[in-house]
Parts: structure tokens; C-alpha cells; sequence
């Protein structure tokens, strides 16, 4: 397993050659070996045409997401929204749609290009509820009970410390706030030698905590109501992909993992009673 330091270095050599190709017209996808992303089957075909109409291009070509947290997160006029690894800004400039005028839409990222390309969608958008942050989710740069919601698209399993990420979500909600998050999420044991693969890591699968232990991490730092509903399966077909471009033996390994990977939303909410 990648140190903090090297995950750290690892995620963002990735999302920062994302911005860049979506800068150039690209798309980019989960993959270590997709060169279009149309047949991703982690990051395609997640936003119906009519949501992303009149968003910049290069807003959703540079989505690496799994899900769709705005059309699953109960969002509302005048509510504060941070999202978590929020790229080009994809889900902040629809969740900056939903909240309205009187409401606010954060993104936190780590990464310059993807900042940069943020910025210049948040302009090309006319968005002017939007703020993009730059830093790393395990330390968000945000005051205690500050926001509404977060929601996140497939970045919380590539952190190095998913604890402390969910120690922060909790800290920066408001009582009552909602934790509502789409990620990969393992329902069983995986391999090891799929564990290992800094490839997979990056490719937004290797990092995802099995369900039981998502939920009990939740709980821990304070949830309530934790759940995971699961919106899109991976087959071994799928997985073959992955261990392929990894350098592992496919035929090997996935029939393993047929069916262990999902995409999830999970569902949390901050008691109104936090202290």
C-alpha cells in the first residue's frame, strides 16, 4: 500500500493529466489504459444530457466520477454544498443550480490544473454561488458546522485516510447536515495483489472500503443513519480491464472480483444533538 506522501503525489500526476486533456477536448476516465472513456465502465454515461445542458464542455469531459451525487442528494434553495475531489467542477456548478442564489457551492481540490480548469468553467458557467478551494480532504479548509451538505463523486476511496476524511465531513456539517457521497464501494474480500496495484488505486477501484467497514467508520466518527445504496455493478468483465493494464493475471483474478465492486451512494446525517 502507496504511503500518504506517494498516494498523495500519485492522484494528482492523474487528475492534473485529466485536466489537461480535458483542457484539449478529451475525455478522461478510471482506467490506467482508456484513451476515449466512452466505454468506462466506472465513469460513463452517469449525467443525463438534459442535466449537464449548458455546462461547459470541458466541465464534464473531465469528470472521473462513478456516480451522480446531484441527482441522488436532496439539495435545497439557499443551502450551503461542498464537494469533495471536485475536479472541474462538475457537480459544484449542478449543485450550485439547485441550491440557487441564496445558497453556496464549495469544491475542494488539491490539484492545480484541476483548479484552474474549475475556475475557468465556474466563468465560462456565469456561476457566481461558486468557490472552488484549493486542499487536501483530509484537512478541509472550512470553519466548524459550516455547511449543509457534502457530497462527493469517487474520490473518498483513492484518500490515504479515510477516517480522517470522515472526521472532517463531520466536523465542517452543520447539526443535522447530510453526508450524501457517491464512491466505489467492495462488498467482500479482494485479492491482495489487486490491493497492491498503484494503478488500481488511481483507477478509482484498489482504495474503496468494503461496505460493512464504510458504514462502521461512519458511525464512528459520529454519523447517524448510515446506508449504502448500490447504483451500478462491476462485473469480472469490467474488472478485466483493470488487472490487465495492472500487469496481473485476468483470468486469474477476475473471477474474484465479478460482482464485489459497486458504485454506492451513501447516505449519513450529522445528529442535530453533535457536540
Amino acid at each position: 500500500m502507496p504511503s500518504p506522501a506517494e498516494l498523495h503525489t500519485i492522484v494528482r500526476a492523474k487528475y492534473a493529466a485529466a485536466a489537461t486533456q480535458a483542457s484539449n477536448g478529451e475525455r478522461s476516465c478510471c482506467a490506467p489504459d482508456c484513451c476515449s472513456g466512452d466505454t468506462d465502465p466506472i465513469t460513463s454515461d452517469l449525467y443525463e444530457q438534459a442535466q449537464v445542458a449548458g455546462l461547459p464542455a470541458s466541465a464534464v469531459l473531465a469528470s472521473l466520477g462513478c456516480g451522480n451525487p446531484t441527482a441522488l442528494a436532496e439539495l435545497r434553495e439557499g443551502e450551503t454544498v461542498l464537494d469533495l475531489g471536485s475536479g472541474g467542477g462538475i457537480d459544484v456548478l449542478l449543485s450550485a443550480r439547485r441550491v440557487g442564489p441564496t445558497g453556496k457551492a464549495y469544491g475542494l481540490d488539491m490539484t492545480d490544473e484541476m483548479l484552474a480548469l474549475a475556475n475557468r468553467n465556474k466563468a465560462a458557467a456565469g456561476a457566481t454561488n461558486v468557490e472552488f478551494l484549493k486542499g487536501q480532504i483530509e484537512h478541509m479548509p472550512l470553519p466548524d458546522a459550516s455547511v449543509d451538505v457534502i457530497i462527493s463523486n469517487c474520490v473518498i476511496n483513492l484518500a490515504a485516510d479515510k477516517r480522517e476524511v470522515l472526521r472532517e465531513a463531520f466536523r465542517v456539517l452543520r447539526p443535522g447536515g447530510r453526508f450524501a457521497v457517491s464512491d466505489v464501494v467492495v462488498r467482500g474480500a479482494v485479492p491482495d495483489a489487486v490491493r497492491r496495484s498503484m494503478e488500481l488505486w488511481v483507477g478509482c477501484v484498489a482504495g474503496a472500503l468494503e461496505e460493512q467497514q464504510f458504514l462502521a467508520l461512519l458511525r464512528e466518527v459520529g454519523f447517524v443513519d448510515a446506508s449504502i445504496e448500490a447504483t451500478r455493478f462491476y462485473t469480472a468483465a469490467d474488472a478485466r480491464e483493470f488487472l490487465v493494464a495492472a500487469g496481473l493475471d485476468a483470468d486469474t483474478f477476475a473471477a474474484d472480483i465479478d460482482g464485489k465492486f459497486i458504485s454506492g451512494f451513501v447516505r449519513a446525517t450529522k445528529p442535530l444533538a453533535a457536540s
